[in-house]
């Protein structure tokens, strides 16, 4: 399935039904009167979060999306009936804004969660709502009222515990494959990964969390150079972050600024989120390369980085337990999210 964060649709609710001009005529009813019904209500859209999507992929092929018109009221007092509702499916984090892209209409964050996008016409009135003592045979009925259209946007914003970041090439993709069962694209060379990709990392029996692989961010992706802007709105969503650094990199110090500057200047809360550091790719490194690129680091980041190896696995379950400490912490429960020691998965 391909991966869709964004996706432009037309909505069209229901017009309501026309109300009825009639009247009563029976044999041996003296006195018949009006007796034309309502129209119908004209179908609403609605938009709903569901659990089990995480694509807009879906939208790229349908763009239309259109409630059913109300039935026409007939005579002997019958109404017509409502139109049926439209209710368009989308995964949670999905953000709908008006056409010009600025303006948020909702953001759906919960599954179930649900929006009028568009409400139907109400049905017209017919002409047994206009008699009275004074027009006792009104040869009035009002026609439905017309339907709401309008042009959307859907954004996806991914929800995860722990969001992977890093330049392009540091590794990430051979991390979320190595901790958890996702199966990205995996090669030697950068922009490999092209969308976001989710993985669970299982610990334990009642231990787990959902990782995303955030593509690899680049200088200028808060201005949207490559699509990097599109890329850090799912960041926002992420408890905490993982930032990996590529140990075998030349500047190591500049990677890391490099990322959280881009990340402050997209948005400055970013900046505040929880963040385990790491250099990867410690099994390309000497001892005394290894030394050299952690003190380079510590100094850029803060704080004492961990060192791990997605491709032989060294050093990936201390990062684990450190994040899902991190987690943990996010939802409240009990454990210190700064202890680095002492875990065991």
């Amino acid at each position: 399935m391909k991966f869709l964060d964004r996706a432009r649709i037309f909505v069209l609710s229901g017009a309501g039904g026309a109300g009825s001009l009639s009247f009563r005529r029976e044999k041996f009813v003296e006195f018949g009167g009006p007796d034309g019904g309502d129209g119908g209500r004209g179908g609403h859209v609605f938009a709903e979060a569901a659990e089990n999507l995480n694509t807009l992929i879906d939208y790229r092929y349908q763009q239309h999306f259109k409630a059913e018109t109300g039935g026409h009221g007939a005579g002997r007092n019958r109404t017509g009936a409502a139109g049926k509702d439209v209710t368009i499916m989308v995964p949670v984090g999905t953000q709908i804004f008006e056409e010009d892209e600025e303006t948020l209409i909702a953001d759906l964050t919960e599954p179930g969660q649900r929006v009028l996008l568009a409400k139907g016409g109400n049905g017209g009135f017919g002409n047994a709502r206009f008699k009275s003592s004074r027009n006792q045979a009104p040869r009035r009925a009002n026609p439905g009222q017309p339907p709401e259209e309008r042009t959307i946007w859907l954004r996806l914003k991914l929800i995860a515990d722990v969001g992977l970041v890093g330049l392009p090439n540091a590794g990430k993709s051979t991390f979320l494959a190595a901790v958890s069962a996702a199966k990205p694209k995996i090669a030697d060379y950068p922009f490999t990964t092209l969308a976001p990709q989710l993985g669970v990392v299982r610990l334990g029996p009642q231990e787990s969390f959902v990782l995303a692989d955030i593509p690899g961010l680049i200088e200028g992706a808060h201005e949207g150079a490559g699509i990097g802007d599109r890329f850090l709105g799912h960041v926002e969503r992420c408890a905490a972050l993982l930032h990996l650094v590529d140990g075998t990199g030349d500047d190591v110090a500049g990677a890391y600024q490099l990322i959280r500057r881009e990340m402050g200047l997209y948005a400055a809360h970013l900046s505040d989120k929880p963040e385990v550091v790491a250099l990867n790719k410690a099994d390309a490194l000497t001892e005394d390369e290894r030394d050299a690129r952690v003190a380079e680091l510590a100094q850029a980041a803060g704080r004492q980085p961990l060192v791990l190896s997605g491709a032989t696995g060294a050093g990936v379950d201390r990062v684990l337990g450190a994040l899902m400490r991190i987690v943990r912490n996010e939802a409240g429960e009990e454990g210190d999210a700064n202890d680095e020691d002492g875990w065991t998965p």
